[in-house]
């Protein structure tokens, strides 16, 4: 038996403004492994509403976020032993609606929460309680701190070594980490360079503190970073891959690091990868005594609670910028509903976004009231 609080003796449950949980829910799911995410991916319409075990939250998801690695989950690349179908989606704001009676020791019915867990494009999703972090009300701002915002703080806090009038280059840097790697560079007191696609994107970074913004469509990269910083840049925050990777590697100053997040431009590809030269690689590194190290957010679960906690609290303060992109700007208008993420994956790998990539779930309450 799995006890759970809140609910009416019917076949339906009650939340917390007096209206009834449907039995049955729409989600995506991985039905077929590809690159290409609307291949890949389900829209399922009568899925039955998962019912939380005792130590779980049921939360009805309110904002979902989109990140670059949804393709590379949809295509295997992750776990090669999990095989469709399979749940996806790795971040969720919504409602507790219904709990286990153990969680109810840290949770009640109506409170805001924000999770890191795969499934999270559905309109319930199940969540252990002590993977839910509580939120003072359900904005979309919350979700881009979740994989996005703490993916910037742990990787420049445990990698970076980042101190006063060091010279930081932030690829992709109006992206949904981008923004985060800018602003906590910037806090830690050095010169930020930061590349974009768009002098409208430019504009962003410049509002964020950004000190220098590189248009790559209008400006040749390699030639502002040798023109503009002959000496080298000593850390790269690098999410693009293929030959902005190449770049980054041969603007490191001597002792540079360059710490790689994602590689984008290959996520879409078959293989994953855009080739890189890296027969030279021992040689440009040892020439430095320069590094290149890899950081995949679920090998620091560990710091995840701190960060997010920190997080948090500099944007209540107001220290922080969370940038979020509904899609407004795109051809068919805002991302709404479960069958927009399809929209925004693709709305993503064109670049088009400032910010994070945020899909809002609505919910019609029929109160009983």
């Amino acid at each position: 038996s799995r006890p759970i609080l809140d609910m009416s003796y019917s076949r339906h449950f009650l939340d917390f403004q007096g209206s009834s949980i449907p039995s049955s829910m729409k989600k995506l799911v991985v039905t077929k492994l590809s690159q290409n995410f609307r291949e890949a991916v389900t829209l399922q319409q009568d899925v039955p509403v998962p019912l939380p075990g005792d130590g779980d939250l049921l939360v009805r998801n309110r904002f979902v976020g989109i990140n670059a690695s949804d393709i590379n989950y949809s295509a295997g690349r992750y776990d090669a032993s999990v095989k469709p179908p399979f749940d996806i989606g790795f971040e969720g704001v919504g409602d507790v609606v219904a709990l286990g009676l153990s969680a109810s020791a840290d949770y009640t019915v109506g409170q805001a929460v924000a999770y890191m867990k795969a499934g999270s494009f559905a309109e319930y999703t199940v969540v252990p309680a002590r993977h839910a972090v509580p939120l003072p009300s359900v904005k979309p701002e919350f979700l881009t701190l979740m994989v996005s915002g703490a993916t910037a703080y742990i990787s420049l806090k445990e990698l970076g070594n980042l101190s006063e009038g060091k010279k930081v280059l932030v690829t992709a840097a109006a992206g949904g980490t981008g923004q985060f790697a800018v602003q906590l560079a910037k806090k830690a007191k050095c010169h930020v360079i930061g590349t974009c696609s768009s002098d409208e994107k430019g504009g962003f970074l410049k509002s964020i503190g950004c000190d220098r913004t590189i248009n790559y469509k209008t400006e040749n990269v390699e030639y502002v970073l040798r023109k503009d910083y002959p000496e080298g840049v000593d850390v790269v925050y690098e999410s693009v891959g293929g030959k902005m990777f190449d770049l980054a590697l041969n603007s490191l100053a001597i002792k540079g690091r360059l710490i790689v997040i994602g590689f984008i431009a290959g996520y879409q590809n078959p293989t994953g990868l855009q080739p890189i030269k890296a027969e030279l690689l021992p040689a440009k590194l040892l020439k430095k005594s320069a590094s290149i190290q890899g950081f995949f957010l679920n090998h620091y679960l560990s710091e995840y609670k701190m960060a997010l906690t920190h997080l948090l609290a500099m944007y209540e303060r107001g220290d922080l910028v969370c940038e979020v992109d509904f899609g407004d700007m795109s051809l068919e208008g805002k991302f709404t509903g479960l069958e927009s993420v399809f929209r925004a994956v693709d709305y993503m790998y064109v670049g088009k976004n400032i910010g994070k990539i945020v899909v809002e779930l609505p919910h019609s309450v029929n109160s009983k009231l």
